[in-house]
């Protein structure tokens, strides 16, 4: 069983008024845990404790190098509990064994990036005149309120608490209210490594009370978060009231962009595997997912033709089945919205060439299933294009030259993160610098490193997460000015 309590200042906790909610599984509806729902009172107890673990604490003045060697410890944890804490991923969010075995390792080489980069916090010096000294030092930022979203619940919380603590920040971690199992094993493993009290704490709850509360409480210094645009401006507008740092990820609209020279050669299967591989993995609940296929019209009917048929055969299943390739999407209400834009989406002249309906078979009636599904003559007017639709369904659009294909990489609110495919170097090299998007692959799509950042442009959010940036984020500079022979200055005589 995964922890079913809150952990608050080195120790677990109920909520104060009692109160629990239950977490799903969504491959078959079924209950598989209850956690406390965290009242107001709860959020400011977890604050309290960090904002007094960073004031008063041991952490923040913890030689680097012992803040790194725990950091190693933490990794090293999660591969020791790595088969539970992916059937843990599996459970609680649906997604196939498989790809939540790669999320636990992604974690924990996380935790190590960041155990390394822990003991290279340095400053520099500025050459000033002589008698002085000018130096700028980086300090850890605070007391950080941390949200992260439902879709990869351990790794988000490494991506947020690793680079946090290797700065020297204490830290509030909220994770989603749906999938909030994992992030309390990850408690576990913080408490069997006697991390001091209030370093790190985790309150489950949904997002305007637990959230909420770390958005606007004067004495968290930093919010980062993760999720969709909507709740990203409210935790804008809340955290400008105490004129927080702020770091945010707000998902994407993310274009694949496919030339015809790059279906040449044998490269049509690459092609065509990648894409599916871009919008399907995770039942395209990805926030970088490739759910744009923009494609050179000389060979999109073949392209798209393939990808259908291949779309349709695609195992839908309970991820904890090892044949299954796509899971269930994380919720009822999830899976209405993915059919209410599928419906938008014909209504306003697309061809559903493949699925477009829940699967037929009994056995997954009681989950949250939807078939991958791809749309073809789909055009930038339509709502499927232009809003994140977060599930699995491929939209496609046409182009027939490389400005065209650039306009529509570009056509969007969004910036995440995109693709283009082409034997051409220049042409990659240009139409990737033309993308204004925070990652884009060539001839690839979605591999990431924890030494690159990550973050976007436009409504994609602020700041990058990962990569000596994603340190920066939560560090603060400081000048310090040492005059070695002070004297009068003499102005006013």
């Amino acid at each position: 069983m995964s922890p079913t309590k809150m952990w608050i200042d080195n120790a677990w906790v109920d909520a104060s008024d009692g109160g629990t909610r239950e977490v799903i599984n969504p491959a078959d509806g079924t209950v598989i845990a209850r956690v406390p729902e965290a009242t107001a009172a709860d959020v400011s107890r977890a604050i309290a404790a960090a904002r007094r673990a960073f004031d008063e604490g041991p952490w923040p003045r913890m030689a680097a190098r012992e803040r790194g060697t725990l950091l190693f410890r933490v990794a090293e944890a999660i591969r020791a509990r790595a088969a539970e804490l992916a059937e843990t991923e599996t459970r609680n969010m649906g997604k196939p064994i498989v790809e939540a075995e790669f999320d636990v390792a992604d974690a924990a080489h996380c935790f190590e990036y960041y155990a390394g980069m822990a003991s290279k916090i340095h400053g520099e010096t500025l050459d000033v005149p002589d008698n002085a000294l000018s130096m700028v030092v980086r300090e850890p930022v605070g007391v950080v309120g941390q949200i992260i979203p439902w879709n990869y619940p351990l790794l988000m919380a490494a991506w947020k608490l690793a680079p946090a603590l290797a700065a020297g920040c204490t830290a509030v971690l909220k994770p989603a209210e749906q999938t909030p199992l994992s992030a309390l094993i990850l408690a576990e493993i913080f408490q069997s490594l006697d991390l001091p009290p209030g370093v790190v704490n985790i309150v489950t709850g949904d997002g305007p009370t637990a959230g909420g509360g770390l958005v606007t409480d004067p004495r968290v210094d930093k919010v980062a978060f993760t999720g969709g645009v909507d709740t990203g401006k409210l935790v804008i507008r809340g955290a400008a009231e105490t004129i927080k740092r702020m770091s945010i990820e707000l998902g994407g609209k993310n274009p694949n962009i496919v030339f015809a020279d790059a279906a040449d050669n044998g490269g049509f299967e690459t092609v065509v595997d990648n894409a599916l591989t871009a919008v399907f993995l995770h039942s395209g609940q990805v926030c970088s997912a490739g759910a744009r296929l923009i494609v050179e019209a000389s060979v999109a009917d073949e392209l798209v033709a393939e990808l259908a048929t291949r779309a349709e055969a695609i195992r839908i299943g309970n991820g904890l089945d090892p044949s299954s390739q796509t899971g269930p999407l994380v919720s009822a209400a999830h899976r209405a919205k993915i059919e209410d834009f599928v419906a938008s989406a014909r209504e306003e002249g697309a061809r559903v060439l493949a699925g477009g309906c829940r699967p037929d078979d009994r056995e997954l009636a009681k989950g949250y299933f939807y078939r991958p599904t791809v749309l073809d003559g789909c055009h930038r007017g339509m709502r499927v294009v232009r809003e994140e639709t977060f599930g699995p369904l491929l939209t496609v659009e046409r182009f027939v030259d490389e400005s065209e294909a650039i306009a529509l990489g570009n056509d969007t609110n969004y910036g995440l993160a995109g693709a283009v495919w082409t034997r051409d170097a220049a042409r990659a090299h240009r139409v990737a610098a033309a993308l204004r998007h925070g990652t884009v692959w060539i001839n690839d799509f979605g591999p990431y490193v924890p030494g690159a950042e990550w973050g976007g442009m436009k409504r994609s959010g602020n700041g990058r997460e990962l990569g000596p940036t994603g340190l920066h984020e939560y560090q603060e500079q400081k000048h310090i000015w040492h005059n070695t022979a002070p004297a009068p200055a003499r102005w006013f005589t």
